[in-house]
């Protein structure tokens, strides 16, 4: 009986955070949540709740496995990890990126969800041009060298202006 009511206070306090961070977010089945946050440099970051039986868990999908520079890559990661408040980054089998985090249901309340959320929010889009750099720089180069050659904007890529050799 205690979890259900530490379950269902997790819920209302999540429901509230997301309401509160003006955030639409639906429910799929009972306990989990999804959300999508708004970026700048990503445009955007889906977010999943789970409300569990003992613990809130957090899931964010950040990048796809890098094609490139793979040691450094990683070796950023895991150095940032150490730095991070309620998320950490995590790889997948594939070697995609995610963040997750998990806070005990006593915990939960709608400003621990907000500095959950702002962590989710600074470590997916805040990082995203760098870890871009770091495994993609390859790509990118390929990618601008298309758009040029076919009179294309090259707008969004002029963060990696440096790498483009335009910032020149």
């Amino acid at each position: 009986m205690a979890d259900d009511t530490l379950r269902n206070q997790a819920a209302h306090a999540l429901e509230q955070a997301l309401r509160e961070a003006d955030l639409a977010w639906e429910s799929p089945r009972p306990g989990t949540y999804v959300t999508t946050l708004p970026g700048t440099r990503k445009l955007s970051t889906t977010c999943s709740f789970l409300v569990g039986r003992h613990t809130l868990s957090v899931n964010a999908f950040v990048v796809r496995r890098p094609d490139e520079n793979h040691e450094a890559f990683y070796r950023w990661l895991l150095e940032r990890n150490l730095r991070l408040y309620g998320v950490s980054y995590g790889i997948d089998r594939l070697g995609d990126v995610y963040l997750t985090g998990r806070l005990p249901l006593a915990s939960v309340t709608p400003p621990e969800v907000d500095r959950l959320l702002g962590a989710v929010l600074e470590n997916a889009d805040g990082s995203f041009n760098t870890l871009l750099e770091l495994g993609f720089a390859s790509s990118i180069r390929k990618e601008y060298a298309w758009r040029v050659s076919r009179g294309e904007s090259t707008r969004n890529l002029e963060a990696f202006t440096h790498l483009t050799g335009e910032g020149s």
